[in-house]
């Protein structure tokens, strides 16, 4: 894992399995969300004199509150879902939002320096929109990442983020059904509860 990563999680992440109707995302209040959230995410790992547990826990915070992690759960794990029994479903909601929280928190937690533009929103079908951005880094050629949105009730959070063209949330599917296939639901469960107990707070190499 790398910056990269925060800016496709940072997960992504992530799209139409809800049941209900889903209201339109209202012009321009997608950009505002990721505008802000950019402007949070950079201040919080950039923040000076705090500690990298700080810095993580700041981060953690951000991604918790900006993504559908329930949402981004089920569609990862596709069609494997309806197989799953009540308990499994429950046990790998609270893992897999864990994961993807420890991991991003922890692997970006020593990061600073990137600004974020917004270039341009689009409607992506009646329920989401696409916001486009360019990630300028120090170190590095700027990176393109388009983050989708959609309304959760009352609110609006992020079901996936393309970077470079390539969705987040379809290629963690992709890893998630190889393990499946291989381990069964119980085996990728198993996988998750280790993955969050060995991942320590720890900066990221560059």
């Amino acid at each position: 894992m790398t910056r990269r990563f925060f800016l496709s999680t940072v997960v992504g992440l992530w799209i139409g399995l809800r049941n209900f109707a889903v209201a339109a995302v209202q012009p321009g209040v997608a950009s505002e969300l990721i505008r802000r959230l950019g402007e949070q995410a950079i201040a919080a790992l950039g923040a000076p004199g705090a500690s990298l547990e700080a810095r993580e826990a700041r981060f953690r915070s951000l991604l918790s509150e900006s993504f559908d992690l329930a949402f981004i759960g089920r569609f990862v794990l596709g069609r494997y879902w309806r197989q799953a029994t009540p308990e499994q479903r429950s046990d790998y909601l609270a893992l897999f939002g864990e994961y993807v929280l420890q991991t991003y928190s922890a692997r970006l937690g020593g990061y600073a320096g990137e600004s974020m533009t917004i270039l341009s929103e689009r409607p992506a079908g009646t329920k989401d929109v696409v916001v486009s951005t360019r990630i300028l880094r120090p170190s590095g050629p700027p990176i393109e990442a388009a983050w989708r949105v959609r309304t959760t009730g009352a609110r609006y959070r992020i079901i996936d983020i393309m970077v470079e063209g390539v969705s987040m949330v379809v290629t963690q599917r992709s890893e998630f059904a190889a393990v499946v296939q291989r381990h069964g639901i119980q085996g990728l469960i198993e996988v998750l509860r280790a993955r969050t107990t060995k991942l320590p707070a720890v900066a990221a190499s560059k």
